[in-house]
Formats: C-alpha cells, sequence, structure tokens
C-alpha cells in the first residue's frame, strides 16, 4: 500500500521536522550500544547559525575542522584530496582515533589522491583513501595517503578486524580515460601501517558499481550494495569467503559472490508497506564476478532472474541483521515505483528480509530530508543519516520514539547568492569512546569532528 506525503506527515507527527518517515524504528537499532533511556530522546533543539558560515550545529555542540580539500597534508604527500565520501573511525593509542576516508574522484577532481609508491594500484585513477590520526581534543597527529590509484572511492566498510574496505562506484575498464587497469573492485585498507596496504583488487567480491559493505561478525560474510546509474538498477550481494574472520588480507583467499533474489520481486521499489515480509529469500550465484563481458546486473541468473533496486547505498550490521538503504526510487528513471527513500534489513539466520523504514520529504523545501545515503548507528541510543537530495542538506538523527531532528547543516555555499546550492553530507561515524562523531562534506571537501553534550 503506498501512501501520500502528508499520509506520512500525519501519521508520524513529523511535520517540520523534515524527515517523515513509517515502520519500525526500534528495530534499527539493534545491536546498538546506548546511553540513552531505551525510549531515546527527541533531538538537542534547533540549530544554531555558525557565524564562520561552515556548520549549524544545536547549542552546546561545537566542531573543529580537521582538514579541508586543498590544503597540504601532514605527511607531505601532496593536497588532501578532493570529494571527501566514506569514512569510520577505528581505535588508535593512547585514546586517539584513526579515520580512513574515502576520496570519490573523477576526472574533474580539482585535487587527486597523491599516488604513492607502494600503495598505487593504477596511476591513471585519481580517488583513493587518505588516513587521519586525530586525539580527543581535535589535534590531527598524521594525514597521509592510505591507499591510491583507485577510482571513484564512494563508500565502503570496516571489518571486525579493525581495517576499511573501499568500495569503487565504477565500472570502467582499462582503456577508459587514462585507466591502465580495470576498475570497480573492493580493496583492503589497514588504517594503521600504509606499508601493510596491499593496492590490489579483491577480485572475487565482484566488478561493478559498489557503494557500501557491511560485514556479520558471526561468520565473515559480506554483504554488498550497488549503486548502478541506469536500468537495470542494482543487486544486493553477499559474499561468502573462503577464509571467514581470517583477518588482515584473508579475503584475497577468495570466496563465492551471490545475489538476491525474492521471488516474484524484480524491483524492491513496488514494497511500498513498513513491515512487508519476505521468508526464505533465495541467493543466487553470480555467473561472472569479474565481469569480463557483461555486467552483473544484466547477467543470466537463470530461472526467475534475480531482484533489483535503485540508489542501493548505506549499509551496516546491527545485533543479527545487515541493514541497506535505497536512498530513492523514481519510475522516470525506470524503477517499477516511486518512493523518497527505503531501509531494509536482512536476518540470515530465517533468510528473513523485511521492509524497516519508508523516508518521505517535507514541505519545507529547505529541508527535503528525502534521499538518505550513508547512515550509521548512535551510541546515544538513535540513528544519524546524512541526507544527499534538494536544497539544504542535514545530518538527520532519529530517536527511538520516532521523532526525526536535525544535528548539523551545511552552510557552504558552492552555488551563488541569488541560487544557493550545498555538498552532501557523507561518512558520519563516531570515535571508539563515543565522544565524537566525524562527519564529511563532500564538497568542498571537509572532516569535522563533533563534540557536545550527546548524553543530554
Amino acid at each position: 500500500m503506498s501512501v501520500s506525503r502528508r499520509q506520512l506527515l500525519a501519521r508520524t507527527g513529523a511535520v517540520g521536522a523534515g524527515i517523515a518517515f513509517t515502520g519500525s524504528v526500534e528495530q534499527l537499532f539493534a545491536g546498538a550500544a546506548s546511553a540513552a533511556p531505551a525510549g531515546g530522546h527527541d533531538g538537542y533543539g534547533p540549530l544554531v547559525p555558525d557565524p564562520r558560515g561552515l556548520l549549524d550545529l544545536p547549542r552546546g555542540f561545537r566542531y573543529t575542522v580537521l582538514s579541508r580539500e586543498g590544503e597540504p597534508l601532514r605527511s607531505g604527500e601532496g593536497a588532501v584530496p578532493s570529494h571527501c565520501d566514506g569514512m569510520a573511525a577505528f581505535p588508535g593509542r593512547r585514546g586517539r582515533t584513526w579515520l580512513v576516508r574515502n576520496h570519490e574522484n573523477r576526472p574533474d577532481a580539482a585535487h587527486r589522491v597523491p599516488a604513492v609508491e607502494g600503495v598505487t594500484y593504477d596511476p591513471g585513477g585519481l580517488g583513493g583513501c587518505t588516513a587521519l590520526e586525530v586525539d580527543a581534543a581535535g589535534r590531527v597527529h598524521t594525514e597521509r595517503v592510505a591507499i591510491a590509484g583507485t577510482a571513484v572511492n564512494c563508500a565502503g566498510g570496516p571489518t571486525p578486524w579493525n581495517t576499511w574496505l573501499t568500495c569503487e562506484e565504477t565500472e570502467d575498464k582499462a582503456g577508459t580515460g587514462n585507466y591502465t587497469k580495470d576498475h570497480g573492485f573492493i580493496f583492503e585498507v589497514d588504517p594503521y601501517d600504509q606499508g601493510r596496504t596491499v593496492p590490489e583488487p579483491l577480485t572475487a567480491m565482484g566488478r561493478f558499481q559498489h557503494e557500501a559493505i557491511a560485514v556479520d561478525p558471526r561468520d565473515g560474510t559480506v554483504y554488498e550494495t550497488e549503486d548502478a546509474f541506469e536500468k537495470p538498477f542494482g543487486l544486493f550481494y553477499r559474499f561468502l569467503p573462503e577464509r571467514p574472520r581470517g583477518g588482515f588480507g584473508s579475503l584475497r583467499a577468495g570466496g563465492r559472490l551471490e545475489a538476491l533474489c525474492v521471488p516474484g520481486v524484480p524491483d524492491l521499489s513496488v514494497v511500498q508497506e513498513p513491515g512487508t515480509v519476505f521468508d526464505h529469500v533465495e541467493w543466487k550465484k553470480v555467473p561472472d564476478p569479474l565481469a569480463a563481458q557483461t555486467p552483473i546486473r544484466f547477467q543470466d541468473f537463470g530461472s526467475g532472474g534475480i531482484t533489483h533496486a535503485q540508489k542501493l547505498e548505506g549499509c551496516y550490521w546491527g545485533g543479527d541483521r545487515v541493514y541497506f538503504v535505497s536512498s530513492f526510487a523514481k519510475t522516470k528513471d525506470g524503477s517499477r515505483a516511486d518512493h523518497f527513500g527505503q531501509v531494509w534489513s536482512y536476518e540470515p539466520r530465517h533468510r528473513r528480509l523485511t521492509l524497516v523504514i519508508v523516508f518521505g520529504p517535507d514541505t519545507d523545501l529547505e529541508k527535503p530530508g528525502e534521499s538518505p545515503d550513508n547512515i550509521c548507528l548512535a551510541p546515544q541510543g538513535g540513528l544519524m543519516v546524512c541526507e544527499d537530495g534538494n536544497g539544504a542538506q542535514h545530518v538527520f538523527g532519529v530517536s527511538r520514539r520516532r521523532t526525526v531532528y536535525p544535528m548539523a547543516r551545511n552552510r557552504q555555499n558552492i552555488g551563488t547568492e541569488t541560487e544557493p546550492e550545498w555538498g552532501e553530507f557523507a561518512g558520519v561515524t563516531f570515535s571508539p569512546d563515543n565522544r565524537t562523531m566525524y562527519v564529511n562534506v563532500y564538497t568542498p571537501g571537509t572532516t569535522f569532528a563533533v563534540t557536545g553534550p550527546w548524553s543530554r
């Protein structure tokens, strides 16, 4: 059953909040550490305009700019690259935190990831990752290239053994532009030691327009989203490694790549009712993970076909299940139905797929609340969602009581005074001690550390 925008707002009481949604919010927080009461909280109050014109936050919160594109890397390897995207935080020594940050660089990037010897896959690739070592006061002690020579590094995800899997959101092959090697792969990055990172793709995990990953900590299964830009849209995958939970480098041993099939559902956009459950979904072996001749989503999966979805983006593990985001679906683009964002969950033990949340935009054009992108569990008992839509761009929080509240607003106008434009947020993550939220602005590439009364 589909619902109108006004019905969504009326059901949830979210008028003026920036996002409307329906569904079981409580399920989203499975496995999350929480310093807040079980009921959650209603946010931290209205955003206060930043006199510096960078980042609006609630009263009592403050930010530190850790890094901005074009400034010198502290390693002396070159400039901070453009297009800051997916990111994760890892525990360091003496209470410090290591951040691994993606750079989704295409040929038009103002600042490429410097091609550093020993960690460069393809000299023609402009993307990659940088690593930052940060202390609790927001001081950056290390900033260096973590991997280079990759392309369009959009998102990825952390592993249980504290490495970062960076994902290329492209299917371009050698000979395209300046590329000397095929692209569209996942690479494993060691946040602590540049010398341990091997700039070789994990080919068994597939070659396609990768977005994000999440790892089942119990058996090492890696779930992968595909953000394909044209119909047929992307697939949701799982990778069954030969060496489950083998630690750094173990994924190079290979494994089996499979794609999700919901019998009778060729496109997830047609499912409109939160709480819809599909029991015993199927996983079909990918015929050619390297996509040597045919992109995976076009390949023949046999009887019953395969299930597609537009804009498969964020992905995370919580409790006993994996969650993944479809940012939007539009019939004008080729989807079977329209929506403004979905969050799905898959329970491996029961082979059960559930539509958890459906997002919808507010009537306030400055806060459309559409197109959820990167998403993470907040340690205070909620969810943080990076908005990637039109108009003003926010990080929104979602409490256990189904309250949506603004956590941050990007104030860096990259348009004009008469036609303002703001870059999206990406890579929201929390420090291991849960006291700092780190988040990127995509353009101009900026990384912020946000501290304040999180337990309020």
